[in-house]
């Protein structure tokens, strides 16, 4: 068996991922200098051009697109073989990926159920607001929030989320708010990473006014929704993350029709491959009869 230099098969998927020399070496600890004739070693491996320089860095040739879609399917392969050699006893390890507030607020307090009726599963979570880069086979799903964008990845809604103004009992009991105009004036927790921002919220109400300002501002939204908790503000977030707070009765909608918008915004994100894996189906049909319960709960 002629395989190529393993080196360069390497160097060869991070530039074509980044499109740029310089980048790959960051990722790669090496010198750029060094990539470059890593590069070269493949080509003159395979015989054919790769790669083409332009003046914002380097682009696949035909060639290259080839080479790049057949070791795709290669990796996968490799990153397969990888997970059956981590089974451990009969217990394997699902790595899931979440943002932080999906993460915090709804997959956490439902862990103990899935790990309850799967024992055999150990799951590894982290969370951020970077999407996970599945080509390095470090996470197996990603929960990633936001508009769908990912045509080469498998991707699955999780809900259809409801987007509201939410406060702690008491507050909502001393504004006594009637319509939305009310709150230009009031305390609003502004949350920098919601996909319907309060601008969005008034327009779709029919005010073309927005907030001049904010009591706060948070990077995370489970900090913002635990601040409305708190009587801080009036929060405008997901009513299915904050749904054991509103089922306790911490946080109450701020009007009664709910004044909502509703939106796509939290996806179930990985290679199609991964989808073969018992173990990533088994969390996968998890978590939908876990949003059909939840969907059942709040319609009797």
């Amino acid at each position: 068996m002629h395989l190529p230099p393993l080196k360069a098969v390497i160097a060869f998927e991070v530039v074509a991922r980044h499109a740029n020399i310089s980048k790959a070496a960051e990722e790669l600890n090496l010198t750029p200098s060094a990539v470059s004739h890593q590069i070269s070693n493949l080509e003159n491996f395979v015989g054919l051009k790769l790669f083409e320089r332009t003046s914002r860095g380097v682009v696949l040739t035909a060639a290259g697109e080839r080479y790049q879609q057949t070791l795709s399917g290669a990796l996968a392969l490799i990153a397969s073989a990888a997970q059956s050699a981590r089974a451990d006893d009969g217990i394997e390890v699902l790595r899931v990926h979440a943002s932080p507030s999906f993460a915090s607020l709804w997959l956490m307090p439902r862990l103990p159920h899935f790990m309850r009726e799967h024992p055999d599963i150990r799951i590894r979570l982290s969370a951020s607001h970077m999407h996970s880069d599945f080509s390095r086979g470090e996470i197996d799903l990603d929960v990633r929030y936001g508009a769908v964008r990912w045509a080469d990845l498998h991707v699955e809604t999780i809900f259809t989320e409801e987007i509201m103004p939410m406060v702690s009992p008491a507050m909502a009991q001393r504004l006594q708010l009637r319509n939305p105009q009310q709150l230009l004036q009031e305390s609003l927790i502004f949350s920098e990473v919601n996909l319907v921002q309060w601008p969005q919220w008034f327009a779709a109400h029919g005010i073309d006014v927005s907030p001049s300002h904010y009591a706060l501002s948070f990077d995370r939204a489970y900090l913002a929704i635990e601040a409305a908790v708190q009587g801080l503000g009036i929060a405008l977030d997901s009513a299915w993350l904050a749904r054991g707070l509103l089922d306790e009765g911490r946080l109450v909608p701020l009007f009664a029709d709910r004044k909502s918008i509703r939106v796509h915004a939290h996806h179930l994100v990985y290679p199609a491959t991964h989808g073969k894996w018992p173990k990533v189906k088994r969390f996968t049909d998890w978590m939908a009869q876990q949003v059909d319960a939840e969907r059942d709960r709040k319609s009797s």
